[in-house]
């Protein structure tokens, strides 16, 4: 029986295919299947790459048209992603408003290196953002009040303060004196820069003395925290504002948490040194959406603004 079944499968298969004399099989041209190449036409072509990007605190992937247009705000899960300065001033001034102070530039007093040059450094951060230090000052209005607006980049070397950043918050605090215009500094950085020593270092205590003289003759200061706000930047100017206010899940502190862990040998509380920890436990004002921020700042402008009006 299985004899006959092998014989009539060895049938078959010699009916499609022919025997050769070396015992071979050729297959007949219908067994063949014809390759052919894909060639796209020129223009058509698909990309993807850079399209979309992941939120990481609920995992989502985010068409990044949705997520510029959303302000930099995941739709599922609320989570603040960083915001470029150019972005943020256009965000929250009238249009009309004024970039000022802008021909600073860093040098390299210690000649620093560590993996790179620090020189290069400065290179690749100023063709990366444009920008020649991590800050950009601005003039103009929120809603009705004429404000100076201080804003930092964290994409220059993670918004690390420098002389320069120091010279240009400083440059703030004058025009701010002059006209008698509140203050606004948009804090997002990892602290003092330390390729520059303590160069950057003087920049906490110069930037904190300006504004004791602001606090001297009552012009408001607002100081915005973003994510993160670290290092020197959190020990000087940052938490000295008339309004202490930040973002929601804002990276808020001097040490980082895995240092302070380190150092103390304890495990630390859930959501320690963000925003909403620091809220709960005294040390900002508000938390506020970047939706509503706008919003918020012109209320608080004007009721601050009132205070300053002499009695009669």
């Amino acid at each position: 029986m299985f004899a006959h079944r092998l014989m009539r499968a060895f049938d078959t298969i010699s009916e499609a295919r022919g025997v050769c004399g070396g015992g071979c099989f050729l297959a007949k041209s219908w067994f063949k299947r014809d390759t052919h190449q894909i060639i796209p036409t020129e223009g058509h072509e698909v990309r993807t790459e850079g399209l979309w990007t992941k939120c990481d605190q609920c995992g989502k992937v985010l068409f990044k048209a949705d997520l510029d247009a959303n302000l930099q705000v995941c739709m599922n899960c609320g989570r603040h992603f960083k915001f470029d300065a150019r972005s943020r001033i256009e965000n929250l001034l009238e249009p009309g408003y004024e970039l000022v102070d802008l021909d600073l530039r860093s040098t390299d007093p210690l000649t620093f290196v560590d993996l790179k040059p620090y020189k290069r450094r400065l290179e690749q951060a100023q063709k990366k953002t444009g920008l020649n230090d991590a800050i950009i000052n601005a003039i103009g209005k929120i809603g009705p009040q004429d404000v100076v607006l201080s804003v930092m980049e964290y994409g220059f070397i993670g918004g690390s303060m420098g002389a320069v950043v120091g010279e240009t918050i400083a440059r703030a605090v004058d025009r701010s004196l002059a006209t008698r215009h509140p203050l606004i500094i948009v804090s997002a950085s990892g602290g003092a820069r330390m390729m520059e020593g303590i160069a950057s270092l003087m920049q906490l205590a110069k930037v904190s003395a300006g504004l004791a003289k602001m606090d001297d003759e009552k012009i408001p200061y607002i100081s915005l925290m973003t994510d993160p706000t670290t290092g020197g930047v959190t020990a000087s100017f940052a938490m000295l504002g008339d309004l202490n206010i930040a973002e929601p899940g804002a990276l808020i502190g001097f040490a980082g948490p895995r240092v302070i862990e380190q150092t103390i040998r304890q495990k630390l509380p859930p959501g320690f040194q963000r925003s909403e920890f620091l809220l709960e436990h005294g040390f900002l004002d508000a938390i506020v959406q970047r939706k509503d921020l706008k919003g918020y700042l012109t209320q608080a402008l004007g009721w601050m603004g009132k205070a300053q009006e002499p009695e009669a």
